[in-house]
């Protein structure tokens, strides 16, 4: 009997675990659009100097960056210019790994593959990112985005 109840609460949190993981995967499925962004590179260049980017998208911002994600793992992302045109876009593919988006594409001469620790919220998500923004070979910079959910036209 004990054997018997081990199986079931084993298969319980692995079913459990299989439902958040679609459960995030069809929140991702949609459009959005990034609020804010802010990326902290402690060694940036390599050197000891902390440097913070930082941006609200607040004030008609050049361009606003947003991206789609289908169902069937791929997403295009790209920026909107004032004149609401879009420039920059690039494709790749996406899935979800339990509480983190994975995406992988080509961007700026380079493959570019990284993740994201997904925090869902009332209008979008909170994402947020270790990796090397910089460049620097160092995977130490800190990016953290919120976005908003945006109708699709």
């Amino acid at each position: 009997m004990k054997k018997i109840i081990c199986i079931f609460i084993v298969f319980l949190v692995v079913a459990n675990c299989k439902k958040e993981n679609n459960s995030l995967k069809e929140f991702m499925a949609n459009s959005w659009e990034t609020t804010y962004l802010k990326i902290e590179m402690p060694t940036v260049n390599k050197t000891d100097s902390l440097q913070i980017y930082e941006d609200k998208f607040e004030n008609n911002p050049n361009v606003i960056a947003q991206s789609k994600y289908n169902s069937d793992g791929t997403f295009s992302a790209w920026f909107i210019n004032r004149k609401k045109e879009k420039q920059n876009e690039s494709s790749g593919t996406w899935s979800i790994k339990n509480d983190s988006l994975h995406i992988s594409y080509f961007y700026g001469g380079r493959n570019i593959a990284v993740s994201y620790a997904i925090r869902p919220n009332e209008n979008g998500f909170i994402g947020t990112s270790k990796h090397d923004w910089d460049n620097d070979g160092e995977f130490d910079d800190l990016l953290t985005m919120k976005t908003k959910v945006i109708s699709e036209k």
